[in-house]
């Protein structure tokens, strides 16, 4: 066999590889929907982005990270709940408990996902509030300063 046709060959194979690959990862659901949406959106982004350190169950870990059941944090004032997503936070006090953790900012989530993760968080683990929105989290990415790469 020819080295060309060789190479043509392996080009043909590995390009049907990866359509099939692919092929088997899963789209994102397309925007909107309402709240019911937002949630069911939002949780592939928590058991990536957030299960580690706050656990399946939004209990946390003691003196590590943060519970997100009930606390002021996930039920209070949203843009602060945006800001500590976009820009992390390191040492806090949750209904009188230190946790000494770090949490990296994800400012690499897009406002969809930003929101529809909170939204999840917001109404999961015994919480149950109002959604974020995508607009409100672009609003509070406008005024905050770009992160250094």
């Amino acid at each position: 066999m020819s080295r060309s046709i060789f190479f043509s060959m392996l080009g043909g194979c590995l390009f049907l590889l990866a359509t099939g690959l692919m092929a088997q990862t899963k789209k994102p659901a397309p925007a909107g929907g309402g709240t019911a949406a937002s949630i069911k959106r939002g949780k592939p982004v928590y058991l990536q982005q957030c299960l580690a350190c706050h656990q399946a169950d939004g209990l946390g870990v003691q003196e590590m990270n943060p519970p997100l059941s009930k606390t002021k944090f996930v039920l209070g004032d949203k843009v602060a709940l945006i800001k500590i997503v976009l820009s992390g936070m390191q040492g806090v006090q949750v209904e009188g408990d230190d946790y000494h953790g770090i949490m990296a900012p994800h400012p690499d989530l897009t406002d969809q996902e930003i929101a529809d993760v909170l939204t999840f968080v917001r109404n999961n683990f015994g919480n149950r509030a109002t959604a974020v929105l995508p607009s409100q989290v672009k609003a509070v990415r406008a005024t905050l300063k770009p992160v250094a790469k």
